[in-house]
């Protein structure tokens, strides 16, 4: 058996009095694609910088593809900072060029490498401009080339989303999803909930430097199911809501339409909640036990202060 791509142990690491990351785990399989989700100064980034020897850690253990962080393994990893690490006065060829020359890739095997990524997203006509002309969803879409064009095994992104528009984050989605079927590992740090349960297989929820959900996301997802439950009203009037609301059987509700998803209270049957709703007269065409979407999991285990203070979506 393969050890993991990624595996940390009992990770801290302080900045003064602030404990930025305190005692992590996570393991990250191989070829799998593995989210870091947690809102804003939750520790994602710093747990990134750590494993990559950016920053030393204070206590714990962290190995990639079975080895220490170090010159043997720095080749075989890909990464995408969150902030911009490019030369704005170099034209985009030529950076790019010069960080795969730096990841071991010389000029002539990159250049066809480097004119294939740059065609493929829509940054060919701009090769022989300077970085600092490029608008700011080009220079993430530049930097994302930098860390894929020398095809390492284990690609790091950090808010890899970030500046682009709508259009541009499907089509990254579409790339990472191929590197992901090409069987390497990619792990990602992302604030947007919807990213990490729309690409990823695995999950670490991070909140204020602890991990408090990691593993398999579909059994993420199973352990915390039982407790969500979907309605559909019909009608759906004011009254029908507020009997929902007010039922001691329901914890927290989300209204989209004429749906509700709520998170049943702690203890309550579910049966008992539809026979409640049904002697109330509420008109009901659907009534189902759901599994909970990644977002009420970590409203369950973080709670909703965090969420909003860490502008998580």
């Amino acid at each position: 058996m393969s050890s993991p791509a990624i595996e940390i142990r009992g990770l801290r690491k302080e900045y003064g009095n602030t404990i930025a990351v305190d005692g992590l785990d996570l393991v990250v399989p191989r070829g799998s694609m593995y989210a870091l989700l947690g809102p804003n100064g939750s520790g994602k980034t710093t747990t990134i910088r750590t494993l990559l020897r950016i920053q030393a850690p204070d206590a714990g253990e962290v190995r990639v593809l079975g080895l220490e962080p170090g010159p043997e393994v720095r080749d075989r990893i890909g990464y995408l900072p969150e902030e911009r690490g490019l030369y704005p006065r170099m034209k985009v060829r030529e950076v790019l060029t010069f960080l795969a020359e730096l990841k071991g890739l010389p000029p002539r095997a990159s250049r066809p490498r480097i004119d294939a990524w740059l065609e493929r997203v829509d940054l060919a006509e701009r090769a022989d401009d300077r970085v600092q002309g490029l608008s700011k969803g080009m220079q993430q879409k530049l930097q994302f080339i930098a860390a894929v064009v020398h095809e390492p095994e284990v690609v790091i992104l950090d808010e890899p989303f970030s500046g682009l528009d709508p259009i541009n984050q499907q089509a990254l989605r579409e790339i990472v999803g191929e590197i992901r079927r090409s069987e390497r590992t990619i792990l990602f740090s992302t604030h947007i909930i919807e990213h990490a349960e729309r690409l990823c297989d695995h999950v670490c929820i991070l909140s204020r430097g602890r991990a408090v959900v990691e593993g398999e996301l579909a059994r993420v997802k199973r352990e915390h199911g039982g407790r969500h439950v979907g309605l559909t009203l019909d009608p759906w009037t004011p009254q029908a809501v507020a009997a929902v609301r007010a039922a001691p059987e329901s914890g927290r509700i989300r209204e989209d339409g004429h749906a509700i998803e709520l998170t049943l209270a702690e203890g309550a049957d579910p049966r008992a909640l539809l026979s409640r709703l049904v002697h109330a007269g509420v008109g009901l065409v659907r009534f189902e036990v759901v599994e909970p979407s990644l977002q009420q999991v970590f409203i369950d285990r973080v709670g909703t202060r965090e969420l909003d203070e860490g502008a998580l979506v």
